[in-house]
């Protein structure tokens, strides 16, 4: 049962209605493209005039645009609806050795994607980042940019906006917002790289039809993204998840946050790039690129050291089946490229988590390489897409005998 606090509860008015009448016609246009009005009125419940005037509202917003007309055996030829291609999102990943920057369409197709050095501290890496931002929207110029989205390897506070959690960079505290900001004239959005993965699934892949998921990222370190009752978890200070960092062995090796035997000093690249070299007598090992080449060549060092990797990305998953109980667990990592041979060593580990039922279904991401980038895009969209641009922790209660079906 969910609990409501009706205490601060008012009444909708008629400007929420319309505003979720324009967010679900918003997001029916956006999963059924192309879709006439005739059936955005059939499949949304709303009376036609309702989505008429709401079309022809998103069409003066630039957000929608008349697409190709159809065929009917008899009557009116309709017209179909498409989101307007022209509206763009500006993407970047921030990782600790390089940085992805992409140029993006509403319906998250890449246009253009640029890769740069993470330099050793913010300032430099901002001041880069900004310029290539400001060539890709020089060389876009017919696009018409929405916003910049921004993955994290960390964690940063919703109220100053700034990064405060990010171990694998190995920076202090910074702000990345304002600068991007200033250079680009545009707003700039924040999200943690386990929560954009989130928001990638649930946004364009199959994670829209699940109540209940959690997201792993497996790269430098081990993030965790939690959504949770269609909601993505936060938690206080914006800390939900961080279960990378949850020690398994106090005397284990030594973790970037400071900890010792954190999950993701046994689940992570760099563990199993230590792995590989506690079996060798080489002083320079390969990359996490080289070791999993290594392992499909059939290298049985670099075998075993994936699988140990394996083995730990799934008993620290036991943690987020206790806790959680998720109806399924996507996973994110460059270490899918093995799946056939590793995902069934995680599946292993997760089914013997579970006291009672089924155990939830543990995937890859359809796109490994592409999630963190694809959840920026959603992370700016969705302020628009949403049922109301009103706070997401706000309860909304219409009044009974009420209809959201309200002319605009």
């Amino acid at each position: 049962m969910k609990i409501r606090d009706f205490t601060n509860a008012q009444v909708a008015s008629s400007q929420t209605a319309r505003d979720i009448n324009r967010g679900v016609v918003l997001n029916l246009i956006r999963r059924q493209q192309p879709i006439s009005r005739a059936d955005l009125a059939r499949v949304s419940g709303l009376q036609r005039s309702t989505v008429s005037q709401i079309i022809e509202q998103l069409i003066r917003e630039d957000w929608v645009v008349d697409g190709p007309t159809g065929r009917l055996p008899r009557g009116r030829r309709p017209t179909f609806i498409r989101l307007n291609e022209r509206r763009a999102i500006l993407a970047a990943d921030l990782r600790p050795t390089q940085t992805t920057v992409g140029v993006a369409d509403v319906n998250g197709k890449f246009l253009s994607q640029e890769i740069m050095s993470t330099t050793s501290g913010p300032q430099a890496t901002i001041g880069e980042l900004a310029a290539r931002i400001r060539r890709l929207m020089d060389a876009h110029r017919h696009l018409e940019f929405e916003g910049v989205g921004i993955s994290l390897p960390g964690r940063f506070d919703e109220s100053t906006q700034r990064v405060i959690f990010a171990p694998n960079l190995g920076w202090a505290e910074f702000d990345l917002k304002s600068p991007i900001e200033n250079a680009t004239g545009l707003r700039v959005d924040l999200e943690n790289a386990a929560n954009a993965c989130v928001l990638a699934e649930v946004w364009f892949g199959p994670g829209d039809k699940v109540r209940d998921l959690v997201v792993v990222t497996v790269s430098e370190g081990v993030g965790t993204g939690i959504y949770t009752n269609r909601q993505l978890a936060r938690g206080l200070n914006g800390m939900a998840g961080e279960f990378g960092h949850v020690p398994l062995d106090p005397n284990g090796p030594p973790c970037s946050c400071g900890g010792r035997g954190c999950w993701e000093v046994y689940a992570s690249n760099r563990a199993a790039l230590r792995y590989y070299h506690e079996s060798t007598a080489e002083t320079e090992g390969p990359t996490f690129q080289d070791l999993l080449a290594l392992a499909q060549s059939g290298d049985a060092l670099a075998l075993s050291a994936l699988d140990r990797m394996a083995h730990a990305i799934g008993k620290g998953m036991r943690m987020i089946i206790a806790g959680l109980a998720p109806e399924e667990i996507v996973l994110v990592g460059e270490f899918a490229r093995l799946w056939q041979r590793l995902g069934p060593v995680i599946e292993a580990e997760v089914a013997a988590a579970v006291l009672i039922g089924k155990p939830p279904r543990v995937r890859p991401a359809a796109e490994p390489g592409m999630a963190r980038l694809r959840g920026t895009v959603a992370l700016v969209l969705q302020k628009h897409f949403g049922p109301s641009q009103r706070g997401s922790d706000e309860e909304i209660f219409v009044e009974p005998g009420r209809s959201a079906d309200l002319a605009i």
